[in-house]
């Protein structure tokens, strides 16, 4: 049993088509499920991906109109990372941010990688991570947009860095529970703090990291817009899904047992500094209920929602996302 990487990571946005405008005309990515959440199918869920909407490269939106903003501190996913190509890939970026007038630092190196840290108009906290020709999980399918280069295109999940006010009790649940190894460390920017510590998992690489960041100066985090709720990591199939179910269940750490997404089944709990993790399968995927021509363009609902569409979709405030 390995988890593969990075399957998506889930955020949140008080303003949906401000979202969808930033990820698919400013980033270039492609808009691959247009959804519900299905805890609360009064909100839109949008996942925004690569051109196939393989898992890896998925980064996720719950619309939660009127949300305030964030307030950093700890027990959070602090930092959601996309993988370009290469370090020229980031200066083509930043020329871009630049252009849209997007809040940018400079390229720096984290973890021994190029990196280009920016902001969305939520107040995203988001890093560009350069591949360089690292080997590991592999980058996933550009989605082709006029004015982005295919060679400069975002290719999917990079890093998640998880700021902890105590680092023990998360690692002790990545590399003894989920099987996760210590790659590393690279010195914290914030100042004169430990160094942020690099865990991976599958082939490696920018796609299957999780860095852990300690802060024992900050008080928890207040999420709001821009905040991240949860992290979910790769399972290839639904057999290995099954014995994921069991080894969660026998750490007695609170879960939800399998849930049934549709587009993949799903395990969450959260590790003892009340960070949300979910363990997803890699199948059956986006293209499940529609073409991959054409995914993202329509309100899809899985099987077990589509008798209740009149209903959900009268709920549901307009969205005019795709004209």
């Amino acid at each position: 049993m390995e988890l593969l990487g990075l399957h998506h990571v889930s955020l949140l946005t008080a303003k949906a088509e401000r979202n969808y405008q930033f990820f698919t005309e400013v980033l270039g990515m492609r808009l691959v499920k247009k959804t519900v959440n299905q805890d609360n199918t009064s909100s839109y869920h949008l996942f925004y991906g690569d051109a196939e909407g393989n898992p890896g490269t998925e980064i996720t939106f719950f619309d939660i109109p009127g949300l305030g903003r964030t307030h950093e501190g700890v027990s959070s996913i602090s930092s959601t990372s996309l993988r370009v190509a290469t370090t020229e890939s980031l200066c083509f970026w930043q020329q871009r941010f630049r252009t849209f007038n997007i809040k940018q630092e400079e390229i720096k190196k984290r973890a021994d990688r190029d990196t280009l840290a920016f902001e969305d108009y939520e107040g995203t906290k988001l890093l560009l991570v350069a591949d360089n020709g690292e080997r590991g999980v592999p980058a996933g399918v550009p989605w082709e947009k006029n004015d982005i280069p295919n060679e400069h295109a975002i290719l999917g999940l990079g890093p998640v860095t998880l700021t902890v006010k105590s680092a023990l009790p998360t690692t002790s649940i990545l590399t003894n529970v989920l099987g996760f190894q210590l790659k590393g460390s690279y010195p914290s920017l914030k100042g004169e703090f430990p160094a942020i510590e690099v865990y991976s998992t599958g082939e490696g690489g920018a796609g299957a990291e999780v860095h852990i960041e300690t802060r024992p100066d900050l008080p928890a985090e207040k999420i709001g817009r821009g905040g991240v709720h949860h992290v979910a990591f790769r399972v290839p199939n639904q057999e290995e899904f099954q014995k994921w179910v069991q080894r969660v269940r026998e750490t007695r750490l609170p879960n939800s047992g399998e849930v049934e997404r549709y587009y993949f089944k799903a395990l969450y709990f959260r590790e003892p500094n009340g960070i949300l993790f979910e363990l997803s399968t890699d199948t059956p995927g986006f293209s499940a209920d529609e073409p991959l021509e054409t995914m993202g363009e329509k309100l899809a609902l899985p099987p077990f929602l589509e008798p209740k569409r009149e209903e959900i979709e009268a709920n549901l405030r307009p969205l005019e996302i795709n004209k």
